[in-house]
C-alpha cells in the first residue's frame, strides 16, 4: 500500500493508506485511515482515523465512515449513509468544556464482507452486519445484522434470508 500525504493548503487526504488501483473523487476527507486494492470513493466522502476499507468496495457519495468502522471486502455503501461511534453523545465534558479523545470512548462498527447498505441509512454503533447481508434504504440499524439477510424499516427488521 501508497501512503498518501497531500498538499496541507488542501488537507483532503492526511496519512490514507492505499491499495492498487484505488480510485478517490473530488472532495473526499479521509485521514489516518487504510483503502484496499480496487476499491472506489465516491466525492464529499469523510473517512476518519483507524478506519479500515477492504478490497473491491464501492463507498458512494456523501457517506460518514467515523472512527471504529470497519468495512470488509467486497461490500456496497450507499450515498449519505452515516456511522455512529459513540453511544451518548455529548459536547462537553463535566467540566464543561468541550469533549476531548479522553471523555469518550469509540465503539466499533463491522461490515462484513460482501454487505450492501442503502441509501441514507444510518448504523448505530456497536453493530456488526453480518456476510452479505442487504440493509435497505433509510433504515436505522440499532443491532446486529445477520449474515444472509435483508432488512429494511426503523428500527431495521430482518424482511427476508437470502438463499
Amino acid at each position: 500500500m501508497e501512503i498518501l500525504n497531500v498538499d496541507s493548503d488542501t488537507k483532503a487526504l492526511v496519512n490514507v493508506k492505499v491499495g492498487e488501483n484505488v480510485k478517490i473523487f473530488n472532495f473526499v476527507n479521509a485521514y489516518g485511515c487504510s483503502i484496499d486494492d480496487n476499491s472506489k470513493i465516491g466525492a464529499f466522502v469523510e473517512i476518519q482515523k483507524g478506519v479500515s476499507i477492504g478490497k473491491s468496495c464501492k463507498i458512494s457519495s456523501h457517506t460518514f465512515i467515523c472512527e471504529g468502522v470497519t468495512i470488509k471486502d467486497n461490500t456496497f455503501i450507499g450515498h449519505n449513509v452515516s456511522f455512529i461511534n459513540d453511544k451518548y453523545p455529548r459536547s462537553v465534558a463535566e467540566d464543561g468544556g468541550l469533549q476531548t479523545e479522553e471523555d469518550w470512548k469509540v465503539v466499533e462498527t463491522i461490515v462484513e464482507e460482501g454487505a450492501s447498505i442503502g441509501t441514507s441509512a444510518t448504523i448505530l454503533c456497536g453493530v456488526r452486519i453480518g456476510a452479505n447481508a442487504i440493509v435497505g434504504a433509510g433504515s436505522v440499524v440499532t443491532k446486529d445484522v445477520p449474515a444472509n439477510t435483508i432488512v429494511a424499516g426503523n428500527p431495521a427488521k430482518v424482511h427476508k434470508t437470502i438463499e
